[in-house]
């Protein structure tokens, strides 16, 4: 019989500046509510869109089911075998999100912590809990299935994986095992998005024997890890908030295919960050369209709050070309009432612009500009990237098989 003792309180924190508590009831309840004096700041650092009204107004709270967070702290834990990973490790069992946060709390993404109050009392459960000498706790969580590890870029090249994580500059990400070459494909796409303009982090390719402290994982599919630099952390270990697209609309995890389409998101990029911002996206959008990502979910969008106010898109991360390996792959979200992306033409886009009420040629013109720009660059580095033949030969059967592509606007299509 499972039996609960006291009331479990966290703070949280942005930037090492106290901003709310998450409680959490003898009843399984969990809550969470911003503090007295971050309410009452005018000039207060932003946590998540998700806590303001549509009349901009900051909403107080926010509350959850039974033992979930609210969506904006469950989105900051890891998913799939990560999360069954570093919850073996911390001694608490996957579904307890409250304990995984507090495990967790000091390494999240951006620039939230979430740690124990001075002398607050602590959630019991003989059912659950497991002996405090059993607890190794890995104090670094990234959200993604795809494994990965906070790390710090050694000096000779190679990575290190330090085990408590707190202070990483980088993310390790290690080949899949049931993909091949995912890590050299993102590295390519990310290689190819930087050359027509998306704002990507600075990445390298390590080989997996120069990946000191590795836990064991089992069978990869593949030799390299892929390193992506942090764009939340600065070269002084300061913070900069983010937040994804699950946590802007709280939505949880799980619904990060669901709810909103990519013209709901291109209304609020108009809307936040002006005309700049939605050229990136349109951009963005365009070129996962092109090289056939079909995992571009709410999860793998963010905001950055650079002055910790206001919200920029984030570097480009997670662009991966699915199709190499999902041949009927689709787009993980509604474009113009399609996810089909062999059939999208600018028709889409102009329904897009409808529907986010945006400008129409500004959409076209971002649209035009990229395809031909993917087209030509693709055609230039292709043959550079360390990806086996057959999967530069399924992106290269993706792109010349769309109906988004240069001859689609009566120019010559770039011979690839």
């Amino acid at each position: 019989m499972r039996r609960l003792t006291l009331t479990s309180l966290l703070q949280v924190s942005l930037n090492e500046r106290s901003i709310g508590t998450l409680v959490c009831l003898p009843s399984g309840s969990i809550t969470f509510s911003f503090n007295e004096n971050y309410l009452n700041d005018p000039n207060r650092p932003v946590l998540s869109q998700s806590f303001f009204r549509p009349s901009g107004g900051i909403i107080p709270e926010a509350s959850s089911t039974h033992g979930i967070l609210p969506p904006f702290f469950s989105n900051l834990l890891p998913e799939g075998h990560m999360r069954d990973y570093l919850a073996e490790r911390g001694g608490v069992k996957p579904h307890q999100e409250f304990k995984l946060i507090e495990l967790l709390g000091k390494d999240l993404a951006g620039a939230v912590t979430v740690g124990p109050l001075a002398k607050a009392p602590i959630l019991h459960s003989k059912a659950d809990t497991k002996p405090a000498e059993a607890k190794k706790p890995l104090r670094f969580s990234l959200a993604g299935i795809q494994l990965k590890f906070s790390a710090i870029a050694g000096r000779c090249g190679g990575v290190t994986i330090p085990a408590n994580g707190v202070g990483g500059d980088w993310i390790v990400k290690l080949p899949a095992q049931n993909y091949a070459h995912v890590p050299e494909n993102e590295f390519a796409m990310l290689h190819l998005a930087g050359k027509i303009g998306i704002p990507v982090p600075e990445t390298q390719l390590i080989p997996l024997h120069q990946i000191d402290g590795l836990p064991e994982m089992g069978v990869l599919s593949g030799s390299q890890a892929l390193a992506v630099k942090r764009f939340d952390r600065l070269p002084n270990g300061r913070r900069i908030h983010s937040e994804d697209f699950a946590q802007v609309y709280n939505i949880y995890p799980s619904k990060k295919y669901e709810g909103v389409s990519f013209a709901n998101m291109a209304g609020m990029i108009w809307t936040l960050t002006g005309e700049a911002g939605l050229r990136d996206f349109i951009r963005r959008l365009t070129f996962t369209t092109l090289i056939g990502n079909g995992d571009m979910h709410l999860k793998n969008w963010s905001f950055i709050y650079l002055d910790g106010r206001h919200p920029t898109l984030s570097p480009a991360y997670d662009l991966v070309s699915t199709i190499p390996y999902l041949p009927n792959d689709q787009l993980a979200l509604t474009l113009g009432d399609t996810k089909d992306m062999k059939t999208i033409t600018e028709v889409h886009f102009k329904k897009l612009a409808k529907k986010a009420r945006v400008p129409e040629h500004l959409v076209l013109q971002s649209v035009r500009d990229t395809v031909d720009a993917t087209f030509i660059a693709w055609n230039e580095h292709y043959k550079n990237y360390e990806l086996p033949l057959a999967i530069r030969e399924r992106i290269q059967k993706h792109m010349v098989s769309l109906a988004l592509r240069p001859l689609v606007f009566g120019r010559k299509s770039p011979e690839l």
